[in-house]
């Protein structure tokens, strides 16, 4: 028996040993949560066929990992928050990552695509959908910032919080869940420090959050405290060059530790 068959059959054994847990669990959080209102619409052979989409395209992964100085950025951020406004809510790290995403993306357009695994095309978007992974009690969802590229970091913010808290609801559109372009997804907040984020297909990359932490960095003379994080990374080696994929994070590393920079245009 040839041996890739042999592998495929103990992933599909495997995915449907899952799916039988998942039928018996309702409780959010466990080991799978499907969103109910998609329960319906995915068959069996769909999600094991996605599942298995892994095996053919993780070994082409690519990921990167840099660590990021983000003092600057949270002496401005601290700033921006001293006066909440209804227009300008507090912000976080995401926004911040959301403009610089934008920025970076304009250089480098052929990362903001998905790819087409039927018809072996790329197909290149000009309108910048940012896929935000959030946790919500019926599980994983991505809603979908569209066209952020019109938006100034406040914008970003007031978007990110109204589909993030629509998605926690239940309410969230099929809109609002589809059509992103490239994802972010964070797991800080659960203590992630050097994650590995698995790439939304179709599309060619995702970019992950950390937690951030005070680490003691050599200046040249003496161990100084600087707050530091890992910005982890995937792309799909298909599609993206290795050279632009380190471009592209080292872009991000740049505009994220100038945080000014964010606000010059162009």
């Amino acid at each position: 028996v040839d041996e890739r068959e042999k592998g495929r059959d103990a992933v599909l054994a495997l995915v449907q040993g899952v799916l039988e847990i998942a039928d018996r669990q309702t409780t959010p959080g466990q080991l799978i949560s499907l969103d109910q209102s998609l329960r319906g619409r995915l068959s069996r052979n769909d999600l094991i066929e996605q599942l298995l989409l892994g095996e053919h395209v993780e070994p082409l992964g690519l990921r990167l990992g840099p660590a990021l100085t983000l003092g600057l950025l949270e002496d401005l951020r601290a700033v921006l928050n001293k006066k909440p406004m209804p227009e300008r809510p507090k912000l976080t790290l995401l926004p911040f990552l959301m403009r610089a995403m934008v920025k970076a993306l304009a250089e480098q357009p052929n990362l903001n695509a998905l790819y087409d695994d039927e018809a072996g095309l790329v197909r290149q978007h000009a309108g910048i959908h940012l896929g935000i992974a959030t946790q919500t009690p019926g599980g994983l969802m991505v809603p979908v910032v569209k066209h952020a590229e019109a938006r100034d970091i406040f914008g970003c913010a007031l978007e990110l919080n109204r589909i993030a808290e629509r998605a926690r609801q239940g309410t969230a559109t099929r809109d609002e869940l589809t059509g992103s372009t490239i994802t972010i997804t964070s797991l800080g907040a659960m203590g992630g420090i050097a994650t590995t984020p698995v790439i939304n297909h179709p599309e060619v990359a995702i970019v992950g959050v950390n937690k951030m932490m005070v680490r003691p960095v050599w200046d040249g003379t003496t161990f100084v405290p600087r707050k530091m994080m890992n910005l982890s990374s995937s792309f799909d080696h298909r599609v993206v060059d290795g050279w632009d994929a380190a471009v592209f994070v080292q872009r991000l590393k740049e505009l994220l530790e100038n945080p000014a920079t964010l606000f010059i245009d162009g």
